[in-house]
């Protein structure tokens, strides 16, 4: 019966202890005296904060994209007939001018055949003068003067035939330009599936680049781009010439070409290039910090200062670059935006203002 009565004084005990360290407690912890007779301390004083003053700013909309860096005009050089190199009159990786004489085939046999042609012509001409002076006394028939005319004027037609057969023997630089290296020697045998050397011409050079179909608008012949390639560290700037009229069926791009200017040959031909490529230029808009932005359901929200409370506002965004993002709605130049200490953000928290970025 004894024991019965000490657990149920026990119990009161522990009830009564909770119910007072409830009270009591929670007195302590929101600055009543404590314990052992000091006092709590107080957290919710004001929040070190950076701000920085919007204003308006100019910004390009821009896309990074790859493509191929080739020359300006690019030829295997071969020859039209056989025979074999008499001569060869350029060096490897120099330049050549349009209508050099880069290789020679032997061609003395045809130059002999023109001279004998020669002959005949000018023997030809008399003969058929002679006619025509006869035909004029009628001391001739008109069949007779047609003969010797029509004799004229084909070994003419054989002379021009001759000619062309020599010109196919000295094979030409078609346009000018460097010119690699040589595949053929003197005295070899040179037939017209006999690859030569290939000619290039590196200035201008030409990028060739794709673009997605919603881009198309936008870039049109006169558009800037800019471009670096891995074999030197400057920025090269070319202009849009041509755009391919269809789309890829395959990728769904567009395929564009920019001539850039070589003159020092700083740019490689066959070369990889990274572009960048402006699309628009929008003069006047809000550019923040992509920090600065906290997602939100419905929309983006930011915080700014205002009479030394956080103030939230809510702003609707667009364009994105590595490090800023435009907001078009919600803020305006002047407002003073609150670039740190966000993760204790709350509307109306008391701030205190460390820097003011302008």
């Amino acid at each position: 019966m004894k024991t019965r009565y000490i657990v149920y004084i026990a119990l009161a005990l522990v009830v009564g202890f909770l119910i007072f360290n409830k009270f009591h407690g929670a007195k302590d912890k929101n600055g009543g005296p404590t314990a052992s007779g000091g006092k709590g301390k107080r957290k919710n004083g004001p929040v070190p904060v950076n701000v920085m003053i919007v204003k308006d700013t100019s910004v390009s909309n821009s896309i990074d994209i790859t493509g191929n860096v080739d020359p300006n005009e690019k030829v295997n050089l071969i020859s039209q007939t056989a025979g074999n190199i008499t001569g060869i009159y350029f060096k490897e990786g120099g330049h050549v001018s349009k209508g050099q004489v880069l290789v020679k085939v032997y061609n003395q046999d045809l130059v002999a055949s023109l001279k004998q042609n020669q002959y005949q012509i000018a023997l030809a001409k008399e003969n058929e003068y002679r006619s025509r002076v006869l035909l004029q006394k009628e001391a001739v028939s008109q069949q007779e003067y047609d003969t010797s005319l029509s004799n004229y004027q084909s070994l003419r037609a054989q002379g021009e035939v001759i000619k062309a057969q020599i010109a196919k023997t000295e094979i030409r630089a078609p346009f000018s330009g460097t010119i690699g290296l040589r595949s053929v020697s003197p005295g070899g045998y040179l037939s017209p599936t006999t690859p030569i050397a290939t000619l290039v011409s590196t200035d201008p050079m030409k990028l060739t680049f794709s673009v997605a179909e919603r881009y198309g608008p936008l870039i049109k012949p006169g558009s800037k781009v800019n471009f670096t390639i891995a074999s030197s560290r400057e920025t090269f700037s070319a202009t849009v010439y041509a755009i391919d009229p269809s789309i890829d069926q395959t990728s769904r791009t567009l395929t564009v070409r920019a001539k850039a200017s070589n003159p020092d040959g700083k740019i490689t031909a066959g070369g990889f290039a990274k572009i960048t490529l402006t699309l628009d230029q929008i003069p006047k808009t809000i550019m923040v910090p992509t920090e600065c932005v906290i997602p939100d359901i419905k929309s983006s929200l930011v915080y700014i200062a205002h009479n030394g409370k956080a103030e939230q506002r809510a702003v609707q965004t667009d364009l994105r670059t590595d490090t800023k993002i435009e907001i078009t709605q919600g803020l305006k130049a002047g407002d003073s935006l609150i670039v740190s200490g966000l993760i204790q953000m709350r509307p109306k928290v008391p701030l205190k203002i460390v820097k003011i970025i302008k």
